[in-house]
Order: C-alpha cells, then structure tokens, then sequence
C-alpha cells in the first residue's frame, strides 16, 4: 500500500514540474554556452514586417524618418574606416603649412645661383647711416646735477665757499623739509647761484652740497 502512495505522489509531482525559460544564452547539460549571433553590434532588436503587408502610406512615413548619416561639412574631415586594407590617409592639401625646413622641397625649387641672387637683392635694400654729433642741450632744463657731482672733485664737508648768517642749524633744517628729496634741493641751490651762493641756507658747511645731498654715487657712475 505504501508503494502504491509513493508512486502516486511522484507522479503528481512530475506533472506540476515547470519547464524553465530559456535565459537568452544557452545550457547544456550545465555547460555554458554563449550563444553566437549574425547580428552585427548596435543593431536594434526590432525587425520590420514584410514589404507586401505594409501600405505605401506606411512605407513613406518610415523612409522619412529614417536616421540620415552625417556627411563632413568643408571644415571637417571625412571619417576613414579602421581596417588593415585600407590604404593609410593621405593628405592632399597642404598650403598653410611651410616646406622652407624641408631641404627635398627647397632644393627642387632652388639653386645656388638663385640664392646667391637673393642675397645681393637683400644687399641692394640695406641703407647705411651715417654717425652724426648729438645735439647740444640748450640748457633750459635747469642745472644737471649729474654732470656737477662728477666734475666736483671736492670731498663732502670739506668747506670751499664762505657761508655767513645767523641761526643757521634752524634755517638749514626747516628750509630743507621743503624738498622731496636732497637732489631736489641740490637742483634749486644751483639755480639760485650756488653752489658760491646760498641764499636759503641750504648749505651751511659751504662743500657746496645742499641738505646733506651726497655726489659720490653719480661720480662712481663717471668713472
């Protein structure tokens, strides 16, 4: 009886049992194969139906709609298909670049003669100028204390010119704190007759030298 009962259930089991979808690649026997396609890649899976069972009105719309491929404009370059047979790009155009560094190109255009000819053209166009004097100045930029501190010879507080006047310490102090800077100052002392005069008191040591202005810079510059 028990036979009888387990034969009956494995019976039942076997018609419920479930077929198992394809996956979409392939088994046998547990072994993995992958499965081969002629269908190139990127194509879409979609297929259309037969030309006979589709109207012309139908026909139409799809021609219409159909992707176009680009084509390279005049800027652009066309594509060139990798492949082993083809012949490698050439490129057919080539004016805005300069062959001067090439010596194949130069010398099939050129000779020694035709450069020898160049050369005296080039030669024909110099212009030689001729060296003239510099122009005197006219002296109506002020004094040039550049050209004073390098023909002074006389060291910096060695007095060479009489100064007379009262209170003299005070009025070199505040008559200095006008200026600048000490070569502003040495410029009006000379243009107001110094370095012999000093009618502001610029120069109260008499070296001939205002508010403490120091040649021995511009001399070593002289020479």
């Amino acid at each position: 009886m028990r036979v009888i009962l387990g034969f009956g259930v494995a019976l039942a089991l076997t018609a419920c049992d479930v077929p198992v979808p394809d996956s979409g690649v392939g088994f046998d026997n547990g072994n993995f194969k992958p499965r081969i396609s002629d269908e190139p890649l990127g194509a879409t899976a979609t297929s259309l139906p037969p030309a006979e069972s589709v109207s012309s009105e139908t026909l139409d719309v799809l021609a219409a709609t159909a992707p176009v491929p680009s084509q390279p404009t005049g800027g652009e370059s066309a594509f060139v298909e990798a492949s082993p047979s083809n012949p490698a790009p050439v490129r057919v155009e080539n004016s805005g670049i300069s062959d001067e560094n090439d010596f194949a190109a130069v010398d099939a255009r050129r000779s020694i003669e035709d450069d020898a000819q160049r050369r005296q053209q080039i030669a024909a166009q110099y212009q030689q100028v001729e060296a003239t004097d510099l122009p005197e100045r006219d002296g109506g930029a002020g004094p040039n204390i550049v050209e004073y501190a390098v023909l002074s010879k006389n060291p910096v507080g060695n007095r060479i010119y009489r100064r007379i006047g009262l209170n003299a310490a005070n009025r070199f102090a505040r008559n200095c704190r006008a200026y600048p800077s000490s070569d502003q100052a040495q410029i009006d002392f000379l243009s107001r007759g110094g370095p012999e005069r000093d009618p502001r008191g610029l120069d109260p040591d008499g070296d001939g030298y205002a508010c403490a202005w120091d040649p021995t810079p511009f001399q070593k510059l002289g020479g």
